[in-house]
């Protein structure tokens, strides 16, 4: 296994809540988006898009959904649907990536929206995202869009700028990108837009930030419940919003939207790092309002995302969890995110699956 570069390692504090520091038969279609169909239209938030009522509607998590099995005719319940993140297959050209997983037997794809995989910034979006919904289709992947590309808004600042920032100029920036993410997902048919708040800009009090987040991310649960493709929010380690726990003040400060309209990615490696609770029963606790999740291995207290093995999870345990979501309802994808070993990306992707099917219990 190739370990992560040792500059990328970031020591977490204690958090003051979490005490110390291809198998085609087992893949469903992608919902079909209309990006991939004549009948294009003016979306009313976004222009050319396009139409609603084309897409199924948005999973609501297992509490709402337990008379659904997600079968696939064999009687069992669904095998996990497992993808790869294109920020880890950042030397590989989108097409290529995508070629490369589906080959591998992979159901889907975290795609990352960046400068080299569908950049949100270039010319003819809605075009590029057409031709990518039509070879998803033709691949049989599945798919949720990621908004984590460390330098697509500002190639001087890591994540920047966020939705916490001092200037609304630059925080309606970053409310833009999610806009078109949120665009980009509704047409191509993705299970969910995937986002994170930011860290803390120094000399801001942490309520003058919530409110930042609140007043920013409403436009963003707007244009998503009209979209129909629910806002999957990840806690992430250094962020304001780091925790499960702080997942649900954030729906406390929105007025609890539904699961449909804001959920969570919850990512196993950051449940390891930060959270009071095991990672399987953090799968648990968080059920009714996942809609992505994300994978790898981690150590404790240390914000590394590590190939499977490298780390100290226990991953039996968190892929029966997994698989008992899975069987009540949820659709999307565990989606393996090894963002710095683009270098080693082709052979972690196969060996991950390999790692994956093989610890993941018989259905």
């Amino acid at each position: 296994m190739t370990h992560a570069h040792p500059h990328s390692r970031t020591d977490v504090p204690a958090h003051p809540r979490s005490g110390p520091a291809a198998r085609a038969d087992s893949r469903t279609a992608p919902r079909s988006g209309p990006a991939d169909r004549a009948d294009v239209q003016a979306h009313p938030l976004f222009g050319t898009s396009g139409r609603a009522d084309s897409r199924t509607a948005p999973y609501s998590g297992p509490a709402d959904r337990t008379a659904f099995r997600g079968d696939h005719g064999s009687g069992g319940p669904a095998a996990l649907r497992i993808g790869y993140g294109t920020n880890g297959l950042g030397d590989l050209r989108l097409y290529e990536a995508l070629g490369l997983l589906a080959d591998l037997g992979y159901d889907g794809v975290g795609l990352t929206l960046d400068h080299m995989h569908l950049d949100p910034l270039a010319p003819d979006l809605v075009a590029r995202t057409a031709r990518v919904a039509r070879r998803l289709g033709e691949l049989g992947l599945g798919v949720t869009v990621e908004t984590g590309a460390r330098y697509v808004l500002d190639p001087r600042r890591k994540h920047g700028p966020s939705l916490l920032d001092p200037d609304p100029e630059d925080r309606a920036a970053r409310v833009r990108l999610l806009l078109r993410a949120v665009r980009v997902a509704a047409d191509l048919g993705a299970h969910a837009v995937h986002c994170f708040s930011g860290t803390l800009p120094a000399g801001t009090p942490p309520d003058e930030a919530w409110k930042r987040l609140v007043t920013s991310l409403s436009p963003v649960l707007e244009a998503a419940e009209a979209a129909r493709v629910p806002l999957a929010v990840e806690p992430e380690p250094g962020h304001l919003l780091s925790t499960l726990d702080d997942f649900h003040q954030l729906r406390g400060l929105l007025g609890e939207p539904p699961p449909a309209v804001l959920g969570l990615t919850l990512d196993i490696g950051h449940c390891q790092c930060l959270e009071p609770l095991p990672p399987a029963d953090c799968v648990r606790a968080a059920a009714p309002w996942i809609h992505h999740v994300q994978i790898e291995d981690m150590r404790r207290g240390v914000h590394e995302h590590l190939p499977f093995g490298d780390g100290e999870i226990d991953f039996p345990p968190v892929l029966a969890a997994l698989a008992e979501l899975t069987a009540a309802g949820y659709p999307g994808l565990t989606v393996v995110e090894l963002p710095r070993h683009s270098h080693a990306g082709p052979e972690l992707a196969r060996s991950s699956l390999s790692f994956l099917r093989q610890e993941t219990p018989a259905c």
